[in-house]
């Protein structure tokens, strides 16, 4: 099991940046495909983007496209999603996830996936 905490998260106004981290600890981070995800109050969990263990291959939800960047450091089992461009619709509470398999990550996760206990992203318009 990873252990997830992220931090970043806060108050912004529309057009401004955010970068949400997620620090691992537990297992070998460089193993684990890593994942963004969020919910707005209301909604279901909706997946944002994903990166694979060596960074090599990541994938967008179509509104992150363009305006969000996901990374990761194995050196410091830190995820990353750099926020440009905010959006009042991006306002959500943001949980990172970790899986040993990208594809699950990409799909929602599943019985394997770990998760933070998320950061609240709050875009003012």
């Amino acid at each position: 099991q990873v252990q997830l905490v992220e931090s970043g998260g806060g108050l912004v106004q529309a057009g401004g940046s955010l970068r949400l981290s997620c620090a691992a600890s537990g297992r070998t981070f460089s193993r684990y495909a890593m994942g963004w995800f969020r919910q707005a109050p209301g909604k279901e969990r909706e997946f944002v983007a994903a990166i694979s263990w060596s960074g090599g291959s990541t994938y967008y939800a179509d509104s992150a496209k363009g305006r969000f960047t996901i990374s990761r450091d194995n050196a410091k089992s830190t995820v990353y999603l750099q926020m440009n461009s905010l959006k009042p619709e991006d306002t959500a509470v943001y949980y990172c996830a970790a899986d040993r398999t990208y594809r699950r990550v990409v799909e929602g996760g599943g019985s394997g996936t770990d998760w933070g206990q998320g950061t609240q992203v709050t875009v003012s318009s």
